[in-house]
């Protein structure tokens, strides 16, 4: 019975199906997906998720500008994901673009050729946007958001960490500590004291917090430890995967952990950064949803497409 409904209520939504591209620092990823309902419960049912490594990140940081051949690449993806989008029959198509544009000294000139090239306009979100975006799909979590909670999102350029209170957002800071960027090399030694510093006046440690992480990379690891989706990731299940990881080259991450060459370069980084986050707040454990900004996007565009 339940499952009818439920395949009903997502039925009379057939024509309510969204594209979110994400054009992160280190991939871009492309989620086709529409809401249905559980009840009260909403929850975005995914119809297809293309994930292309771009990297972006590694010539922004470096050179501080995307290359045109990065750039050629960067419109092939595009057109790419703009097909799939089509045969998915879409009803609206989002494109937003993260650290890396923010930054690359001619992001205004590739967003423009693109727009020339595919039709497709790329927003160039700031960090605020972003983290208002990922919290979004946070009314899509079940639990009671009354409740203390902080929401950790670490993406190859920068990482941003909110703090809600009684449902609603407290603080929010984009910090400019992301894995690429530790990569090459191109993180200030005082972003590690700015965030701490920023924990310990924003967060009240006497309060219990309920810890979030959004990300590839936390998904990435929540499932490398073999943990069931509700099931919280310790600091300490963490730790002993670090110590896992530095003993092997890139090559044998791939090999012993199955992953994906883009993957197994930024997972140590990524690990640093949230265990250095979780030690200045005092806690322990983290969930990991399972949900991000391109979650966000397309429940953002559903909302708006209600009036």
């Amino acid at each position: 019975m339940w499952s009818s409904l439920f395949s009903y209520l997502c039925s009379t939504n057939r024509e309510m199906k969204f594209g979110a591209i994400d054009i992160g620092t280190n991939a871009a990823r492309l989620l086709i997906g529409e809401v249905c309902y559980d009840g009260d419960h909403a929850y975005v049912k995914k119809h297809s998720y293309s994930r292309i490594p771009l990297r972006l990140g590694d010539e922004v940081f470096d050179q501080g500008r995307i290359s045109k051949k990065k750039t050629e690449q960067f419109v092939d993806c595009i057109q790419a994901f703009k097909l799939i989008a089509h045969i998915f029959e879409v009803e609206q198509l989002r494109a937003v673009a993260t650290s890396a544009m923010r930054e690359a000294k001619n992001g205004e000139k590739v967003q423009e050729k693109i727009k020339e090239k595919t039709g497709v306009n790329i927003e160039i979100i700031s960090g605020q946007i972003e983290a208002e975006l990922i919290f979004g799909t946070f009314f899509l979590v079940d639990f009671d958001k009354t409740q203390p909670f902080l929401v950790i999102d670490v993406g190859g350029g920068s990482t941003e960490i909110s703090v809600f209170e009684n449902g609603q957002k407290r603080a929010s800071r984009s910090f400019e500590l992301g894995t690429i960027r530790m990569l090459r090399g191109k993180v200030s030694k005082k972003i590690w004291s700015d965030i701490a510093a920023w924990i310990e006046t924003e967060v009240d440690a006497k309060i219990p917090h309920r810890l979030f992480g959004t990300g590839g990379n936390i998904n990435k690891i929540h499932k490398i430890v073999g943990l069931k989706d509700k099931d919280t990731l310790s600091t300490s299940k963490m730790h002993d995967l670090l110590n896992d990881l530095e003993k092997l080259s890139v090559e044998e991450r791939i090999d012993q952990f199955q992953l994906k060459p883009d993957r197994a370069d930024v997972i140590v980084p990524a690990l640093e950064i949230y265990l250095f986050v979780m030690k200045h707040l005092e806690i322990q454990e983290i969930a990991v949803p399972k949900i991000g900004l391109s979650d966000g996007m397309i429940y953002d565009m559903y909302l708006k497409s209600q009036g």
